[in-house]
């Protein structure tokens, strides 16, 4: 069954023309992005998806954008400026918006047509959380729009997503106290991956390592390691290499070859060896990403409680006019 205020977006979807996406957001909520606009590629036929950052969006103004358009938004506390803005913005222009946030009662909530609120927190059922709300949302696009023969099997396929997360958190549980006791005196830790995963990459590049850790990082896509990043290996550069199940694993996994080769501190999640029981098997390139990501929080944690520095501390954020 699906999220009721998704049903809600979706019957106000299904009513108009929709000939392009656009999946808007900043920070952690712009990697969110990432695996839906992979499954947007991948499976839409007539509608195109393209994924921005708040602010470039207004600036850069899509040619494309207007009545016939769908704008996705995503803040957490429903207070990004840059998103609320967007979602102004992307109105003004005729386009429909559907906004994801934590804080229905937002500035965000407030400047969108449609609010889908997810659950969060240690405690929240996976099929009501982000990853899995923007899941729901696209594949019932293409399901009203294109009949997409995927949707049903994604909505079942998440409902067991809940499982995957808890097998992966007694799984992981080991590795992730080894990685904070190796790396918690690191001053630089690289993440890497392509495809549906690059996102979780991302995120916890720029969100938790940089944010919340004050450790310096970098998203890599395994596609451009061999474009100039790999020049930066050697066997005291530790990287998180993830290994999704997606069509652009040999990316990564030819990334990881040559890493093992010159360098030592390598972290590698590999979604392989994830129990997937009750997600399908084709869609399991799609679902993975989500459960790297509940791992790499896994690292998240025990890496903060390893440095005795807390994931809410901030130097400027929320702190200083910026």
């Amino acid at each position: 069954m699906l999220h009721p205020q998704v049903q809600q977006a979706l019957d106000a979807i299904s009513s108009r023309p929709i000939e392009n996406v656009f999946l808007v957001a900043c920070g952690g909520s712009s990697a969110l992005m990432y695996p839906s606009k992979y499954f947007l590629d991948r499976e839409a036929k007539t509608i195109a998806a393209d994924l921005y950052s708040s602010n470039e969006f207004i600036h850069r103004n899509p040619v494309r954008l207007g009545s016939k358009s769908l704008v996705i938004l995503c803040s957490h506390s429903g207070n990004t400026p840059e998103t609320a803005e967007a979602a102004k913005f992307a109105r003004s222009k005729g386009a429909l918006t559907v906004s994801l946030t934590n804080e229905p009662a937002s500035p965000l909530a407030e400047a969108s047509e449609h609010v889908i609120k997810y659950s969060y927190g240690p405690e929240a059922p996976a099929f009501e959380t982000n990853y899995s709300i923007m899941y729901q949302l696209v594949s019932g696009l293409l399901y009203v729009k294109e009949e997409n023969a995927k949707f049903h099997r994604m909505i079942y396929s998440l409902q067991g997503l809940q499982g995957a997360y808890d097998r992966a958190k007694i799984q992981f549980a080991d590795q992730a106290k080894a990685f904070a006791a190796s790396n918690k005196d690191e001053k630089v830790i690289y993440t890497m991956a392509s495809g549906a995963n690059y996102g979780v990459a991302y995120s916890f590049a720029i969100c938790i390592l940089m944010e919340m850790q004050w450790i310096h990082s970098h998203a890599i896509h395994a596609g451009e390691y061999f474009h100039g990043p790999f020049e930066i290996l050697d066997k005291t550069v530790p990287i998180i290499q993830l290994l999704g199940l997606d069509e652009t694993r040999p990316l990564e996994e030819r990334a990881l070859h040559f890493s093992r080769q010159y360098g030592e501190k390598l972290i590698v999640i590999d979604a392989k060896e994830f129990d997937l029981s009750g997600i399908d098997e084709d869609l399991k390139g799609y679902i993975s990403p989500l459960v790297l990501n509940f791992v790499l929080r896994q690292f998240a944690n025990e890496l903060a409680d390893a440095r005795n520095h807390p994931l809410s501390t901030r130097r400027y954020m929320w702190k200083v006019p910026y």
